[in-house]
């Protein structure tokens, strides 16, 4: 597998943008790592990388070589899956991208119910927001992605979506803290805690508020869901977050979640997806179906 270690250098190279980086990552010397790189544009009649003072950066016949790495590493992993199946034993490791709203309950209940039943395999679970997921797919650094209102790509297939109905989160002694469903402008009379604009749920509020002309000036704003949570609890602000990102643990922080009305304001989409026309790596694929159990209840 000398060409596949060549291939994991030449990776490790785009993404330090660097050779020296990248032979500190990878623990041997920038001048046995420059000349494996020597070799394989020699091999391959074509520089790689334009040597600039900073570091080094992709030609274009680089780029090509690139989406061809890429695919081999996939394939690779796949065929090693494959081969773990024929032994009984369901091996292998699966990278997963998703939004923050996951990362607190979803996720960790899924991956450990999985593992009960395939302990072999491993798991590498990253934060990425919508865009940033999605490229994460279509260079082949994860095997799935899940997202909360996704930026819609033609490289990519959905696998499945699931609507998500927002909720209000706030002290359990709020005013609001009784009613069994809310209006957006009801909570809007409160200090706020709201996700940054990048978020699915930030937007869908936005253009809520917009349409509506609502003053949904947020007395704090944040990137971090869990700060967003704190804040309430210790400010008795209100915040706002999906249906599957629901703490477990509610009553335990004092807090309660409150459906926002559908009549008032739209539900939105979560999407489980992946690289069209990739044939995922086979614990990948049975993970995927799992999801697709759960979800679809």
């Amino acid at each position: 597998m000398k060409q596949f270690l060549d291939f994991q250098y030449f990776q490790v190279i785009v993404k330090a943008g660097s050779i020296r980086k990248a032979a500190e990552t990878l623990s041997i010397t920038s001048t046995a790592l420059n000349r494996r790189i020597l070799a394989m544009e020699e091999e391959l009649g074509e520089k790689l990388f334009e040597r600039q003072a900073s570091g080094v950066r992709l030609s274009a016949a680089g780029e090509l070589f690139l989406d061809h790495v890429q695919k081999q590493i996939a394939d690779i992993d796949r065929v090693k899956s494959q081969i773990s199946d024929l032994s009984g034993i369901r091996r292998g490791h699966i990278n997963i991208a998703c939004s923050q709203a996951l990362l607190t309950s979803f996720f960790p209940q899924q991956i450990a119910h999985f593992r009960r039943q395939h302990p072999a395999v491993t798991f590498s679970l990253y934060l990425r927001d919508r865009k940033a997921a999605e490229a994460t797919l279509l260079d082949n650094s994860v095997d799935l992605a899940i997202v909360f209102e996704p930026v819609y790509m033609n490289e990519l297939q959905i696998l499945i979506s699931k609507e998500q109905q927002l909720y209000a989160i706030m002290p359990s002694g709020h005013e609001l803290a009784a009613k069994k469903q809310l209006r957006l402008s009801e909570c809007s009379a409160y200090p706020l805690a709201l996700p940054t604009s990048e978020y699915g749920v930030r937007q869908i509020l936005d253009f809520k508020a917009n349409r509506s002309m609502l003053d949904m000036h947020p007395a704090v704003e944040s990137d971090s869901f869990e700060f967003l949570r704190n804040h309430v609890i210790n400010e008795g602000s209100i915040t706002f977050q999906i249906e599957v990102g629901l703490p477990t643990i509610l009553k335990e922080l004092g807090l309660v979640a409150i459906p926002l009305s559908k009549a008032d304001m739209a539900a939105g989409s979560m999407y489980l997806i992946q690289k069209k026309n990739r044939i995922l790596p086979s614990a990948a694929a049975r993970f995927a179906e799992q999801l697709i159990k759960t979800l679809s209840q």
